[in-house]
């Protein structure tokens, strides 16, 4: 038991980061909750946040060099998995095409012009969010970190699948859905509990903020794609990030 485990933890960590992990054999015993470890991913990078902020203000570094650290500390993490899914989805929601299209078109690996303008607006409009950000704002989006990962992993298991086939269709066929399920709830109560004892203002924004996004990331993969895909789970935990720290910025100004 103790070895499903650790290896569901190292399936996990070895598929959504590039953090150094033991290899292991992928097989049904330890996939089948190797989600259920998907959000501590975000609290490595929670951790990673604000250990580099406080190094950074100890150190005098300047501004702009701490916060373009603090933004690339995401994609160090995860390799880039989920921006991968954001700008895939740029594209397919910007052909304005058929559902069968669109799908077609998030699994091209080419990059199109709309990829290209969301993926620099995204790390403007980032580099902005937080270079507004604090000790205290980081804490709280650090454990927004967690909170997207766990609406994404609850995503999974509930929401309909664009397609029979794919990556997140292998996790999902995999996962013991019940089981994922509860984590994720058990996530989602911590998490938000953890936020809204930071910071009652900050926290109960930045929990409505992913919210919304998860509502939105719903609705968006129905009616525009029959379902979800994990191009569209990587767009949502992307955006959903991003709209925590903006809406944990602007609580606690």
């Amino acid at each position: 038991m103790m070895k499903n485990i650790f290896q569901s933890f190292v399936v996990a960590f070895s598929m959504y980061s590039k953090l150094p992990m033991p290899k292991v054999e992928w097989n049904d015993k330890n996939m089948k909750y190797c989600i259920c470890w998907f959000p501590l991913i975000g609290a490595v990078i929670g951790l990673l946040l604000n250990g580099w902020y406080a190094l950074a203000d100890r150190a005098g570094f300047g501004l702009l060099l701490r916060t373009a650290v603090l933004v690339l500390i995401p994609v160090a993490v995860t390799g880039g998995i989920h921006l991968d899914g954001l700008l895939d989805t740029a594209d397919a929601l910007s052909s304005y095409k058929s559902k069968e299209e669109k799908l077609e078109i998030l699994k091209d690996s080419h990059a199109g012009a709309f990829a290209i303008i969301v993926g620099i607006a995204y790390f403007v409009l980032a580099l902005g969010v937080y270079s507004e950000a604090d000790g205290k704002h980081l804490q709280v989006i650090g454990l927004g970190f967690v909170l997207s990962r766990a609406f994404s992993g609850l995503a999974l298991v509930s929401f309909q699948k664009a397609k029979n086939t794919g990556l997140l269709r292998t996790f999902a066929d995999a996962a013991a859905n019940r089981k994922v399920a509860g984590s994720m709830a058990v996530y989602l109560v911590l998490t938000g509990a953890g936020m809204l004892a930071l910071d009652v203002k900050m926290g109960a924004a930045a929990i409505g903020a992913a919210v919304l996004v998860f509502l939105w990331y719903r609705s968006m993969a129905y009616r525009k794609f029959g379902g979800i895909t994990g191009d569209l789970a990587g767009c949502f935990v992307q955006v959903c990030e991003l709209a925590v720290a903006l809406a944990a910025v602007l609580a606690g100004r």
